[in-house]
């Protein structure tokens, strides 16, 4: 089953004594309708609302008092008013009756224990309106792509996302989480692509599901863009992401574009505000806060490796590799570390960042920086001895803890090591397909030094 993850957090959501209602959030075609549809079958009434149904916006549009909606709603769904806390209303489209959204507060307010999720497509155009939005009255949670864990409990592999999920991991595993992990990484974790993988296990068979989804966010544009010219930015910045993925990038000339910063900087902006992708900005500091330098070039984050993949052409370049490094000068799986680190936060202000030392006699760069325990955790995604982590040899001289992370193509184990400066530290080795335990493997590898 896809989401087991994400209906865990609703879960814990529901429960809530101080429950707010929720708006999910996230790109087209992550799933948002399909996995709240599955948690609301927990629930002795599930309420479905789409807006773009003229029969299910009416109540919205012809709003008097919430009382009064409730009733509309209760009424024309069949279900009772006698079991409100058992009950589940999901208001999907929201974008359809923007009002819609400010009605949020009044659930909060006068029907708490109502149940209460909305979704929509391109909620961001209306955050640019004059739309009174319910600041404090509502939670965001974000759903991104599936997934390894969730792909194993997708695809039947229940004895190996047991193993996965027990630490530390048995070495007997090791091979084959490494060859499922490799699927995972060459499909991507769009569930309509996943699907038909695991029905045809048919590479060929995928891209048109790829060029639909691309298409789609294209269709779209019209929708994000406020002006003409703004249109033809964020076309062209759509035709460019994944080429540059993985890579820094200057807004100046993005994708060899003959655009100014300025356009190019508004056109990525409103696509990572859809989700479609992420600029990840570097830090330059060990320790917190986490104060990213948006003046120095970001790093782009697409919202799929599987997409990359596909619109890079490297998908049978992923074939028989036995590390994932030789793909595409690592950039593959460097970019799918990025991927699992985001999709294991659900919080809509979740972001990734690096780490970097920018100086005339020396450059240094960390793949990613983490934050646990009050701690800024290094992570460095490479192959090869660990002699040759030089970057992270001088971030070490720059934090007060001795903890840091390789994720690489090799099994479990703790190398201890020395700074540039002498320091001594602990570097915990984990296999790629670990990324998303990285919370209980930092944990445990505290008790082990």
């Amino acid at each position: 089953m896809f989401y087991r993850n994400i209906i865990k957090e609703l879960s814990n959501w529901a429960a809530k004594p101080e429950r707010k209602p929720l708006v999910m959030r996230g790109a087209r075609q992550v799933g948002k309708t399909s996995v709240i549809d599955l948690f609301g079958q927990q629930f002795e009434q599930y309420i479905y609302l789409n807006l773009e149904l003229k029969k299910d916006r009416a109540p919205f549009e012809e709003y008097i008092d919430l009382e009064t909606l409730v009733q509309k709603i209760f009424l024309t769904k069949k279900k009772q008013l006698t079991k409100k806390s058992k009950t589940l209303i999901f208001i999907d489209e929201i974008q359809e009756v923007p009002s819609a959204l400010n009605i949020l507060r009044y659930f909060y307010e006068l029907e708490p224990e109502i149940h209460v999720i909305a979704a929509g497509s391109l909620l961001e155009t209306l955050f640019k309106q004059n739309i009174s939005f319910p600041v404090g009255r509502v939670e965001f949670m974000v759903l991104r792509p599936v997934t390894f864990v969730e792909f194993l409990g997708a695809i039947g592999e229940t004895q190996a996302l047991e193993i996965l999920q027990q630490v530390p991991l048995k070495n007997f595993a090791h091979e084959t989480l490494k060859e499922l992990f490799h699927t995972y990484v060459l499909i991507g974790g769009m569930p309509e692509i996943i699907n038909n993988y695991l029905k045809y296990k048919d590479l060929t068979r995928l891209s048109s599901i790829f060029d639909g989804l691309i298409s789609t966010y294209l269709d779209d544009v019209e929708k994000y863009a406020e002006t003409p010219s703004n249109v033809q930015h964020i076309r062209f910045a759509i035709s460019r992401l994944f080429a540059e993925a993985n890579n820094r990038i200057t807004f100046e000339g993005f994708g060899g574009s003959p655009y100014k910063s300025k356009d190019m900087s508004e056109a990525l902006r409103t696509l990572e505000k859809a989700f479609l992708l992420d600029l990840v900005y570097p830090c330059t500091s060990g320790e917190l806060p986490i104060n990213p330098d948006i003046k120095k070039s970001p790093r782009l984050q697409v919202l799929d490796t599987g997409m990359l993949n596909y619109f890079v052409g490297i998908q049978y370049d992923i074939l028989g590799k036995t590390d994932l490094q030789d793909v595409y000068r690592g950039a593959v799986i460097e970019h799918v570390v990025g991927q699992e680190l985001l999709a294991i936060r659900y919080l809509a202000l979740h972001k990734l960042n690096f780490w970097v030392r920018e100086k005339k006699t020396s450059q240094a760069e960390i793949d990613y920086i983490y934050l646990y325990n009050s701690k800024l955790i290094p992570i460095e995604v490479k192959s090869g001895a660990t002699g040759k982590l030089k970057s992270l040899q001088l971030y070490m001289d720059q934090t007060s803890h001795s903890l840091a992370i390789r994720f690489y193509a090799g099994e479990l184990k703790i190398n201890k090591m020395q700074s540039v400066e002498g320091k001594e530290f602990h570097l915990l080795n984990l296999p790629y397909y670990l990324v998303s335990q990285i919370d209980k493997y930092l944990e445990w590898f505290e008790t082990q030094i």
